[in-house]
């Protein structure tokens, strides 16, 4: 089978997400800079590749996969690795997944966008309370999980781990302090030390320049 090609920028938590599974997993894969900051993932060229303009996407012979949970499962499926190994594993993955989709990478995305790579004369510095809110109530719910745990869906690392972290690496300010979240700061120090672990700065080009 072909390489894995993956659309990424280092600045996306969602294509971290992608690329940290890939790279855990042992695939041989590549990224692929896509040039979000320029404009690049808006252009009719990459919406050939993805209609929704955004990335991550993957590319693997002649299969192309939008979405990075989706492109979690799809490691899985073709490695076996890192998914449930029984059907309620399988389910508890698949529920952390969407969780984090919806409760924690959504609005950790988007402050650390607003707050770090919109000019600063654009920031809506108004809405900043209201999801550090929600986020503070989406860290209290994963550190609560995680108490006398060590992976979130199952008694081994899943692609529910990381795609949790997805955002919870990146250095800019978002509202989220390692030292106000135990359980989930033991929790990142294991999956960093898992073989084949790498930040997402040293996986992927970035694209922003202050």
């Amino acid at each position: 089978m072909s390489k894995y090609q993956l659309y990424c920028m280092a600045e996306s938590g969602n294509a971290y997400k992608a690329a940290l599974a890939l790279e855990l997993a042992g695939c041989d894969w590549e990224p692929i800079f896509v040039d979000f900051f320029g404009g690049e993932a808006r252009s009719d060229a990459f919406r050939k590749i993805n209609e929704m303009g955004e990335v991550p996407v993957l590319v693997h012979g002649d299969v192309t996969i939008t979405q990075s949970g989706v492109i979690q499962d799809y490691i899985t499926e073709q490695t076996g690795k890192f998914g449930g190994k029984t059907a309620q594993e399988r389910r508890e993955v698949l529920r952390w997944i969407l969780w984090d989709n919806h409760k924690l990478s959504s609005q950790a995305g988007m402050l650390r966008f607003l707050m770090n790579f919109l000019p600063e004369d654009k920031r809506p510095t108004a809405v900043f309370p209201f999801v550090k809110g929600r986020l503070q109530a989406a860290y209290a719910v994963l550190d609560t999980h995680l108490k006398g745990r060590e992976w979130i869906a199952a008694d081994h690392p899943t692609m529910a781990d990381f795609s949790c972290c997805g955002y919870l690496y990146y250095p800019e300010p978002f509202g989220f302090d390692r030292k106000d979240w135990p359980n989930i700061d033991a929790w990142l120090d294991r999956i960093a030390a898992l073989e084949g672990w790498k930040h997402p700065y040293d996986m992927m080009q970035r694209g922003f320049s202050a």
